[in-house]
């Protein structure tokens, strides 16, 4: 057997990285607030709109950059975008409500996902721009217009579907959004509806990151703004959403490593690498690797910014120009909505080590003071290691290879599914530190089972070299928590 640990090491930029080396201070607020922990980085998510906002000029080209709400719960972390120019992208009532009290006025909001007629009427009675997935929705926010004498709503239609010439280029179905072959019908309804909306563009909605699937949907909208424009509308904006991704691990060829491992692992090759002989979605049949690998691919060597540079300058597959030069020429808008993207780097969530048992079987077991569904990561397909923060340094630490469990008496209450290989043996009272959950992993499936708290919240920032802090709903953009707005 290889003996060599298979690390998984998280990519930890600055000031990410001089955070999780900060252990008095960790161990400080998890000693004061409680494990598990989350700690956001506000201003960090504020940079990142600039990164992105850098691409748009190397396009020469304007539009909006919102935030996925459903990405995070953090008011610091929306309370500090709000004091940017960023806009805000809500996929419910609570969201809504949430971003107009954390400081977003209506004009940079857009209401996106399942809409219930309460939802509807906020949006168009705060001056939010809704997104349309189908004909029924577009009549009922007409209605509600025309019934409560809101102001006429700026809309963006979502289509799907899109149709490729020459070569084929698949195109999955999507919950969201009217078939891009029903075109001439929503023109039609819209039409309609004139005194009750304004589609001000057209948008899509993908879940992937095939640079081929988003280079197609985003030529389909580009035509679709044609023929609005041919009906006598005066659309401007494209919006492609999200899926720019996100890079996880600073290391591709551990990645790869790892993943010929397990593979390896599970056809019986080498000793197992996974409690019970979890596949993430791979088995073996009579000696014959089946199914697919479902993780996330966390090394990216595109992803964020680059990603949506990289898309821009794709040439579309039928027009034959690059996308963002065919947007430019039409005077159009760009409009995005990262989630996971927008908070790279942007926090990172804190688990005492309450328990390490060897087993008979000769595993050694980690239980953290942390419910698998605080953390998230594995929720989410992300394999990455945590970072060891010890209470005291280790005297001569060794590597090691353990499992992490979380606190509930449940079998599936499982940290990692995964053996985990760290540079040393962890012991009660050190922390772990799982890095770059902001973005889902911190909240999308936090529950409080079995009477158990879910993770606090805590906003950070550096002053004069200083970690300072403030609970997460106590933080405001303005003076000692979150300096000068941007």
């Amino acid at each position: 057997m290889d003996p060599t640990p298979l690390y998984l090491e998280p990519r930890l930029d600055e000031p990410l990285a001089s955070l999780v080396e900060s252990a008095e201070f960790l161990h400080t607020l998890t000693d004061a607030l409680g494990s598990p922990l989350n700690i956001l980085l506000p201003d960090q998510a504020a940079a990142n709109v600039e990164r992105f906002r850098a691409v748009f000029r190397r396009h020469s080209l304007s539009g909006e950059i919102c935030l996925a709400h459903k990405a995070t719960r953090s008011s610091a972390v929306v309370r500090r975008l709000a004091a940017t120019g960023a806009g805000i992208d809500v996929a419910s009532l609570g969201e809504l409500q949430h971003a107009l009290g954390a400081g977003f006025t209506g004009d940079r909001i857009v209401a996106t996902g399942p809409k219930d007629p309460d939802f509807l009427w906020l949006a168009a009675r705060t001056g939010a721009v809704v997104h349309l997935d189908g004909l029924a929705e577009l009549d009922l926010l007409a209605e509600l217009v025309r019934k409560h004498g809101l102001p006429r709503t700026r809309v963006l239609p979502r289509l799907s579907g899109f149709a490729s010439a020459g070569v084929r280029v698949r195109s999955r179905r999507s919950r969201f959004g009217v078939p891009a072959a029903g075109l001439d019908r929503l023109i039609d309804a819209l039409d309609r509806h004139r005194d009750a909306v304004d589609p001000i563009g057209t948008a899509y909605h993908l879940d992937t990151t095939s640079l081929d699937e988003k280079a197609l949907a985003f030529e389909g909208c580009l035509v679709a703004l044609d023929a609005l424009r041919r009906r006598g509308f005066a659309p401007r904006a494209v919006d492609i959403g999200g899926g720019f991704g996100t890079g996880y691990l600073a290391d591709a060829a551990q990645w790869e490593r790892y993943t010929t491992e397990l593979r390896r692992a599970v056809l019986g090759e080498r000793q197992p690498l996974t409690w019970g002989g979890h596949g993430y979605g791979l088995r073996a049949e009579g000696g014959t690797l089946r199914g697919a690998l479902g993780l996330y691919p966390a090394h990216r060597p595109l992803s964020g910014p680059d990603y949506l540079d990289r898309l821009l300058a794709r040439t579309a597959p039928g027009l034959g120009r690059g996308l963002g030069a065919l947007l430019l020429d039409s005077l159009g808008d760009l409009r995005i909505a990262p989630g996971r993207a927008l908070l790279d780097q942007c926090g990172l969530t804190l688990a005492a080590v309450a328990e390490v048992r060897r087993e008979d079987s000769g595993d050694t077991v980690v239980r953290l003071a942390a419910k698998a569904d605080d953390i998230g990561l594995e929720d989410h397909g992300v394999l990455v290691d945590p970072v060891v923060v010890p209470r005291a340094p280790a005297a001569d630490p060794a590597p090691a290879a353990v499992y992490l469990t979380g606190s509930l008496c449940l079998e599936s209450d499982l940290i990692t599914r995964r053996l985990v290989h760290l540079p040393r043996l962890p012991r009660p009272g050190d922390l772990l530190a799982f890095a770059n959950t902001a973005g889902y992993c911190m909240d999308f499936g936090a529950t409080r089972a079995q009477g158990r708290p879910g993770a606090r919240k805590v906003a950070v920032h550096r002053d004069a070299g200083r970690w300072q802090w403030c609970l997460d709903d106590r933080y405001w953009p303005i003076g000692r928590t979150g300096g000068t707005p941007a």
